[in-house]
């Protein structure tokens, strides 16, 4: 019996050749079936003693153990010393669903995990999909050593044919997969080619087609963690540098235990009158994220020397304005002061300390304007990026089984 393209997702009916079905269970496809699934599979944690985070309804902890997943894809987290109680969970699980792997996390959502566990570090990596997206680039590969020019990006002024705007919504897709998971060095970059995904012109495509090329060219570039112990946020702002609106682009780094752990780079909402009402309002939104992940670090139970969150920040005005009192404050910048207060009274409350880093050490600096040259490989170094190309061909080649080593042999030889 054939089934009509009409589904009724909110009543969980099916349409059939003249005859309505009630759907009892989720099929795979419908649009409310992954919250169906999310709903049954936190149903079953918590029957096992699983207590869901406040604001993460797909994280929960249970006795120092985190499990978090994202439809179908899981990740159990512990230290060495819950192995056994991890194990028994697991087992609960499985009684339930049929559950694969059980071995140490090494894929997540097309993410590699590679440890260095004697050093205690690990590099997540996206080189299989920054090779796949690699293709999507038109022309031939060109290496211009950074994702973006220094030439701003403006409106294109023709009319875009569909399949223009279809090739062009794929590409910037694919690029802020990576750009937001993986690699914050191309997130400028991406955030402003996103802009003209209704209409893009032959400049927008060469920018799109740039960034791909730089990141097929660094696909083995991979973003390490772990180090030093403490939680730092870097603020920074690129004032009116939008020509079109003189908006300021704005941007935060988040570095945890010496590994860069998140990041944003946008264009403000509004239009800022200087540079520290721009370099400001950067500092309000980053505040407001910072507060966000330094209480979800607590609620999974991850402990700070510092409760304080500290921010960096290369404006002393800026700094200025959250940390003097009132009466010091210039009276053209006042007004600036008035839509922050909120800012001023964390800093006061010693919740949040703001601290004044010089502009080569800003972490977020290459997310508010197209670095070039050696400034751009500094920045890249600065946030973790490193070449893990020798880790990632080894893994390789352990996939490798017998009949594709000896595949390979021959290819070579009718090559040679």
């Amino acid at each position: 019996m054939s089934i009509e393209q009409k589904v009724n997702s909110r009543k969980k009916l099916l349409v059939l050749d003249g005859v309505i079905a009630k759907l009892e269970r989720a099929l795979y496809g419908l649009r409310e079936s992954p919250l169906l699934w999310q709903r049954d599979f936190s149903s079953s944690l918590k029957e096992i003693g699983f207590q869901p985070i406040p604001h993460e309804p797909c994280c929960m902890v249970k006795d120092g153990i985190i499990i978090f997943y994202y439809v179908d894809d899981i990740v159990l987290a512990f230290r060495k010393d819950k192995r056994d109680d991890a194990a028994k969970l697991m087992r609960k699980l499985q009684t339930k669903y049929n559950i694969a792997g059980r071995d140490d996390l090494q894929w997540f959502l097309g993410i590699e995990i590679i440890r260095d566990r004697q050093n205690r570090r690990i590099w997540l990596s996206q080189s299989d999909y920054l090779d796949k997206i690699g293709k999507l680039a038109q022309g031939s590969r060109k290496w211009a050593g950074t994702p973006m020019g220094k030439e701003e990006l403006l409106p294109y002024t023709g009319i875009a044919p569909e399949l223009s705007r279809t090739s062009y919504q794929k590409k910037v897709g694919s690029i802020l997969y990576a750009a937001v998971i993986t690699r914050p060095d191309v997130a400028f970059a991406a955030s402003r080619i996103a802009r003209f995904n209704m209409n893009p012109g032959p400049e927008h495509h060469a920018a799109a087609d740039r960034i791909l090329h730089y990141l097929y060219a660094t696909r083995f570039y991979a973003l390490r963690l772990g180090g030093e112990d403490d939680f730092e946020v870097f603020s920074d702002a690129s004032f009116a540098d939008n020509r079109l609106d003189r908006k300021s682009s704005q941007a935060y780094v988040m570095r945890l235990f010496g590994g860069v752990v998140g990041w944003r780079a946008n264009k403000q909402a509004t239009v800022a009158k200087s540079t520290t009402d721009a370099e400001l309002l950067a500092l309000s939104q980053t505040a407001g994220e910072a507060m966000y992940v330094s209480r979800l670090l607590k609620e999974i139970g991850i402990g700070l020397d510092d409760d304080r969150i500290k921010i960096w920040c290369d404006n002393m005005q800026t700094i200025k304005l959250v940390t003097d009192a009132v009466a010091h404050l210039k009276t053209q910048l006042r007004h600036v002061d008035i839509h922050n207060h909120w800012l001023r009274q964390e800093v006061a409350n010693e919740t949040i300390t703001v601290e004044y880093v010089p502009t080569a050490e800003m972490l977020a600096d290459g997310l508010t304007k197209p670095l070039q040259g050696t400034v751009f490989e500094r920045f890249r170094n600065q946030i973790g990026l490193e070449d893990v190309r020798d880790r990632v061909e080894k893994r390789k080649f352990r996939e490798l089984d017998l009949d594709g080593l000896r595949a390979r042999a021959e290819d070579i030889e009718d090559w040679v």
